[in-house]
């Protein structure tokens, strides 16, 4: 049984990128995406492997530039031939599961969202991107019209699609009209130290762009000036988030891994207020014995149980935010069960999952 693995593109090793390592450890197989940045890759897991790649890595200044090339994505991922391999395993947030597949081929896809900027972040990436009027904007709008167009029509190339959260499934069935199997995203749980001796402080972490909200954090805690947030992070919303920052606010930018695994086991709490697909930082958190205050929508809501594991809030806005971190200073939480909660979310229990899903329809392949 020949399998081939397709995946959006490989410029860095992130959450995408650990879901595809895992992925490979269970079926070995030749890599086809969009483009790969050598650099990025070396050092890495994927340095050695084989990757195809296609024309979009050729184009001028890809591999920093590629979102630029967005219209050509699809045509570029139904140019892969994948004719001689019996099973196709795609990791997809954009157009991975599109690839042409014949129909006594099994195509399973990881679905770690629908591809959010033509869908429910349409309007915001268009905001945020300053395409409100003129022709650039139009362009645009035609542009991800025709993806939106195109992701229906290729999600019927798709024989199983395996979501990472029940919020993705529900998109998933919304968009698609797809059942799909969830087996949450694997995160490297062992990595992270339970510390049961907190310091006084919350964190934050994450990139610094609109939708994560680290803003509405700072804010918050900038009204709250007893209480001292750590915020670890960089990105294009830097100069807005220190802009916000009181005393008790303490930006340090981007760290490496090893200082955020320490600040993570030292917090009396981590703060969060994005709507993700699933969410990885909570459950590291968790990893670390550490509770979560965050938004009660999106993936977290599936990761995180409300009084136990942590404290929900329901709106994304700065009363919102302080009236949760009052409600966590007046709740106990039991540390080590925090910490037990989080290791089902293990690596390895993905691996038993996802190889198990996978076998049993490959059972299924001769009936096809």
């Amino acid at each position: 049984m020949k399998t081939a693995i397709v995946h959006d593109w490989l410029v860095s090793v992130a959450g995408g990128e650990k879901v595809l390592k895992l992925m490979h450890d269970l079926f070995p197989s030749p890599i086809y995406t969009l483009l790969k940045n050598p650099k990025a890759l070396k050092g890495t897991f994927f340095e050695d492997k084989k990757i195809v790649s296609s024309f979009i890595e050729k184009l001028p200044f890809s591999t920093k530039l590629y979102q630029k090339y967005l219209m050509f994505f699809p045509f570029a991922i139904e140019q892969f031939d994948l004719s001689e391999y019996d099973v196709i395993l795609s990791s997809s947030h954009c157009v991975a599961k599109g690839v042409l597949t014949r129909f006594d081929q099994l195509h399973i896809c990881y679905c770690h969202t629908p591809m959010r900027y033509a869908w429910d972040l349409y309007f915001q990436y268009l905001n945020e991107s300053n395409l409100k009027k003129g022709i650039k904007a139009r362009l645009a709008q035609i542009i991800l019209h025709y993806l939106r167009m195109w992701d229906i029509t290729s999600a019927k190339r798709v024989d199983e699609f395996i979501a990472n959260s029940k919020f993705v499934a529900n998109r998933i069935e919304k968009l698609y009209n797809k059942e799909a199997k969830v087996i949450y995203p694997p995160v490297d749980v062992n990595y992270f130290q339970p510390c049961y001796e907190k310091d006084d402080y919350y964190l934050t972490a994450s990139r610094f762009v609109p939708y994560k909200k680290v803003d509405l954090i700072v804010e918050a805690f900038s009204k709250m000036k007893d209480k001292k947030l750590v915020v670890i992070g960089d990105g294009p919303d830097m100069k807005k988030i220190k802009s916000k920052a009181s005393k008790n606010i303490e930006i340090l930018g981007y760290q490496n891994d090893e200082t955020l695994k320490k600040y993570l086991s030292k917090a009396k709490a981590f703060v969060f207020a994005a709507i993700e697909d699933f969410g990885i930082l909570p459950v590291e958190a968790m990893a670390s014995s550490t509770p979560v205050i965050a938004l009660s929508k999106g993936g977290v809501k599936e990761s995180v149980v409300e009084n136990k594991t942590g404290i929900f809030f329901n709106e994304q806005n700065i009363q919102s935010i302080m009236n949760a971190v009052e409600k966590f200073e007046k709740k106990d939480f039991d540390l080590y069960k925090i910490r037990e909660h989080a290791m089902k979310f293990s690596e390895e229990r993905f691996k038993k999952e996802f190889n198990d899903f996978v076998l049993e329809k490959i059972s299924h392949l001769d009936g096809k």
